[in-house]
């Protein structure tokens, strides 16, 4: 198969080391990955604010970008539930309805598609796990705890197959940071204060390392993490199942 990798723009800009991870990583795992160089913004930014009418340059740009590939694959629940739900171009409406059906983020990819069992990954390090809303509640990469239904989470099961990790179990596995993308800017208090509520929960359990899907959620918690004076660290999940 042939993979085009989405890079959002903030991973891009800010953490380019978990781009280099997913590519590095889905090699390993035999995939031919091509990175199209001419992708910018997906236009959730604008979408999330009330302008998704303002997109259309974004929709049709992804879709000149990406609908060659057998499938798409980007290291951002969010990004990925954006094009899934609200891609569309009306000069290709097909074609940006088969795009939607064939972009996945990481893990689930890695779990769905490529049927991951085995990995050669080291990290020894006490790690809790970020379980973002997009990806939670949108993609269904892990359960919801307010239901009674068994018991899943997708990132989980892959951390589980790297030599010497050590997962902590946290009082409120699946409660938001408070991110929000433009949530974080427009409602900057309440934002704060969830990021706290977070990250402290990570704390009280150990964590060497907060991981997760999503480096928007991540970063808002590195910021929390530093303005504490904090030594735990954030990392993609990518550059965890790629480590050693």
């Amino acid at each position: 198969m042939t993979v085009g990798l989405f890079i959002p723009c903030y991973v891009d800009q800010f953490y380019p080391g978990a781009a280099i991870a997913s590519l590095q990583l889905l090699e390993k795992l035999g995939v031919t990955v091509v990175y199209p160089t001419r992708q910018t913004c997906c236009g959730q930014p604008m979408a999330n604010s009330g302008f998704e009418h303002l997109t259309s340059g974004c929709n049709s740009l992804f879709i000149e970008n990406f609908k060659d590939f057998d499938y798409i694959v980007a290291p951002s629940g969010s990004c990925v539930l954006h094009i899934r739900d609200h891609l569309h171009d009306d000069n290709s409406p097909e074609t940006a309805k088969a795009i939607s059906g064939k972009i996945y983020e990481l893990t689930s990819f890695l779990t769905d598609i490529l049927k991951v069992k085995t990995l050669q990954a080291n990290f020894p390090h006490r790690v809790g796990i970020h379980q973002s809303c997009h990806g939670q509640r949108g993609l269904h990469i892990s359960s919801m705890t307010e239901l009674v239904e068994p018991a899943y989470s997708k990132p989980e099961s892959l951390l589980k197959l790297v030599n010497g990790i050590d997962l902590i179990n946290l009082g409120r596995k699946d409660e938001c940071c408070g991110f929000g993308g433009t949530f974080c800017v427009t409602e900057e208090a309440i934002s704060a204060k969830m990021g706290k509520d977070r990250v402290a929960d990570h704390l009280d359990h150990g964590a060497e390392y907060i991981t997760g899907v999503d480096m928007s959620c991540l970063m808002h918690m590195e910021g929390i993490l530093k303005r504490q004076g904090s030594k735990v660290k954030v990392i993609h999940i990518a550059e965890i199942l790629n480590a050693g």
